[in-house]
């Protein structure tokens, strides 16, 4: 999962970054609400964990931006603000939960594990093209009757490549979805991972390849011969 933390406490922002990215999530990090607003707005994130009291922009105007730009991403809101009031006044901007400071970093875990769970964030369903299927739920791919085994960062990038078949995907797109925004765009990593790809998914199927360089464009996954 991909998730954007808005949260300008320096100390607290890197203990939630560590302790998520050891849950298996990739996490982009802003310490003001405007930028986290601009970033919320121009990325596929899956959740958004964002302060009440921020530079330049409070969690309730950045919800508000986030939801009238038509983005539905589940945002928890993190406050001191504990009454009752403050709390639906949140809600009511466009917020799915809230979280009261201090928290553990357990309760935090269990709210994005509800949320995960919840039928619109569901979006991610089971994707095929020729005779390989990937099932973002399960973590499961397949090519024809074999199960193909992916790291974590390999399932990021195919899952990448098969919402957009046929699609050229720049260098920059693959970096912003699924590494995070200050991935090196200039290193091979892209490279080194599509080799990966290929040698999993395509080898053994030497009549129709699914994942293709395009020369000074990017890479595309496409099923057509």
């Amino acid at each position: 999962m991909r998730i954007l933390l808005i949260e300008d406490d320096n100390e607290l922002s890197q203990m939630l970054s560590i302790a998520l990215k050891d849950e298996g999530h990739e996490i982009d990090t802003c310490p003001d609400g405007d930028r986290g607003s601009f970033l919320a707005r121009s990325n596929p994130y899956s959740l958004i964990i964002l302060d009440n009291v921020l530079p330049k922009k409070n969690g309730a105007e950045v919800c508000q931006e986030i939801r009238k730009a038509g983005i539905n991403t589940p945002i928890i809101i993190t406050s001191a603000l504990s009454e009752t009031t403050d709390k639906v006044s949140l809600l009511d901007y466009g917020a799915d939960d809230y979280l009261t400071k201090p928290f553990s970093f357990i309760e935090l875990a269990a709210r994005i594990k509800a949320l995960s769970r919840r039928p619109y964030i569901l979006k991610d369903t089971i994707m095929t093209i020729d005779d390989l299927t990937i099932n973002p739920m399960e973590q499961k791919v397949t090519r024809g009757k074999k199960d193909v085994y992916l790291t974590r960062k390999e399932f990021l990038l195919l899952e990448c490549l098969m919402k957009t078949p046929g699609r050229v995907l720049s260098r920059g797109i693959i970096m912003e979805n699924v590494w995070d925004i200050n991935g090196d765009p200039f290193s091979n990593t892209i490279e080194a991972h599509i080799r990966n790809l290929r040698k999993k998914i395509d080898t053994g199927n030497s009549k129709n390849k699914l994942i293709h360089t395009v020369p000074g464009r990017g890479y595309k996954i496409d099923g057509r011969k």
